[in-house]
């Protein structure tokens, strides 16, 4: 759906920043973009150089005369501006964060737009009381102008932030273990670290607790729980190749390193 939403560059100055305009709209998964009476020139070398593999995009980029043209088949558009004084502008702006949404539901009903100004002066008032809101990015107060790029590249991930959250996962998570699956593999373990002879004294219990509450917390899954099956097993094959004395057996070594700090 992300595809019905199109990019609207109004009087863009600059061929590299139309360029990397079109970087990112391919780095974020659209693919239109309208370019509404440029004063770049497309042929510069600086817009090819810029758009890396969004150059499908920029060759594919529309110009039209005017913004009513760019946007005549959208259901819901918004402008971008630093600008948010005026009687025009109240309650008419708001952050990334709180515009989206509205340009996504509008997605659902067909093609929206978000429609950013020139270079050198931004938007001006007729062009975004014609739309339906304004997007402002709460840049620092000491110098909040955006390189157009930049500004294109902060809307556009909020909008695919907000878009993912609303879009299915293709392959669901796995879910934790069971409780019974999960103690197996908890009793497979403690075998094995006894094996190779890890626990072998009176603080066993203590040191195999902590690592229960580790491995208990991430609450594994069933892969998971295969690849520390795996371990003690290998833990196993070690104890059984180098015929490691059973603790409980041969309950002291006497080269066994010995931590003195209690668990």
């Amino acid at each position: 759906m992300l595809d019905r939403c199109r990019v609207v560059l109004v009087r863009p100055h600059y061929a590299g920043n139309v360029g990397s305009v079109a970087r990112v709209v391919r780095n974020f998964g659209l693919r239109d973009l309208v370019l509404v009476d440029p004063v770049a020139d497309l042929a510069n070398p600086d817009a090819k150089m810029m758009a890396v593999h969004g150059q499908n995009i920029l060759a594919a980029a529309r110009i039209v005369p005017t913004l009513a043209e760019a946007v005549a088949d959208c259901c819901f558009v918004l402008a971008t501006s630093g600008e948010t004084g005026g009687l025009a502008r109240k309650g008419f702006w708001g952050t990334p964060e709180e515009k989206v949404p509205a340009l996504l539901e509008g997605l659902g009903r067909g093609p929206v737009a978000l429609v950013f100004g020139p270079e050198p002066s931004g938007l001006t008032l007729d062009d975004i009381t014609a739309c339906h809101g304004s997007i402002f990015i709460p840049a620092d107060a000491e110098y909040p102008s955006l390189n157009l790029a930049q500004a294109v590249a902060v809307v556009l991930y909020e909008l695919r932030r907000q878009w993912l959250k609303r879009t299915p996962s293709p392959e669901p998570p796995e879910l934790p273990a069971g409780y019974a699956d999960v103690e197996r593999m908890f009793a497979h373990l403690r075998e094995a670290l006894i094996g190779v002879r890890f626990l072998w004294d009176f603080r066993s219990d203590g040191i195999f607790h902590v690592l229960r509450s580790v491995i208990a917390r991430g609450m594994p899954t069933h892969k998971e729980l295969r690849i520390l099956h795996g371990l003690a097993k290998q833990l196993q094959y070690i104890a059984r190749r180098y015929n490691i004395p059973d603790p409980r057996v041969f309950p002291k070594m006497p080269d066994e390193p010995r931590d003195e700090q209690p668990v």
